[in-house]
């Protein structure tokens, strides 16, 4: 368990939303460093990689700043993460957007969203769990949150266990995944009023405590 404020890295790739991500996270109780290369990881309790943009700059930046594998050896040792938008994106293994290859974290590969009668997907929209996770402690079900985009992670069968929530807009897309302390969300919480606040909270939480859900509400 993480005494005090958990200090948490949001990385810094060139393409994050990062004020408003960190004013978020600081709010929730986190401590934040912007990570713009691998040493903010030493001292962090958990990971952030939030997300504007396409997949093949994205990767660009991070490996021309190092970060691609201290990312990869971070969620291999399952240490708490949490990607947001395209940081949930960029988890599977490739981006039809650009052809990036990603990650690899996840199975199956960012799609365009189908039959979306609007592109970009922008606007609140609800976010509809499959399963309990601490994550939404405190919101309602079927909650509205805010997106921005036009691609979704689609994951292979043998990681839709991970899958938490999906949202429609036309049709279904994942919203939310969880895998042990691998957490991603392709709404912005930062911009998502009291229940964007409260998830953020949440995850904060979930660092202090040593980033392990109570295994009732995990499974």
């Amino acid at each position: 368990m993480t005494v005090g404020a958990p200090r948490i890295a949001v990385v810094d790739y060139g393409a994050g939303n990062l004020v408003s991500i960190e004013q978020g996270l600081t709010a929730s109780g986190g401590d934040v460093v912007i990570a713009t290369d691998a040493r903010a990881f030493d001292a962090a309790d958990a990971i952030v990689v939030p997300g504007v943009g396409a997949a093949a700059p994205a990767m660009h930046r991070l490996q021309g700043a190092g970060l691609v594998e201290p990312i990869l050896d971070w969620v291999a040792a399952d240490r708490p993460f949490l990607g947001v938008c395209l940081g949930l994106q960029l988890l599977f293994e490739s981006s039809d957007e650009d052809g990036a290859r990603t990650f690899g974290v996840l199975s199956g590969r960012t799609q365009r969203l189908a039959g979306a009668p609007t592109l970009p997907h922008i606007g609140w929209n609800q976010v509809e769990r499959r399963r309990s996770h601490p994550l939404f402690d405190g919101i309602g079900e079927g909650a509205d949150f805010y997106f921005v985009h036009s691609y979704a992670g689609a994951p292979k069968e043998a990681d839709d266990g991970a899958v938490l929530a999906d949202t429609e807009h036309g049709g279904r897309f994942v919203s939310a995944v969880a895998r042990g302390n691998l957490l991603g969300v392709q709404f912005h919480p930062e911009r998502s009023g009291d229940d964007g606040l409260r998830l953020l909270a949440n995850f904060v939480g979930l660092v202090r405590a040593g980033g392990r859900a109570p295994a009732a509400a995990a499974s």
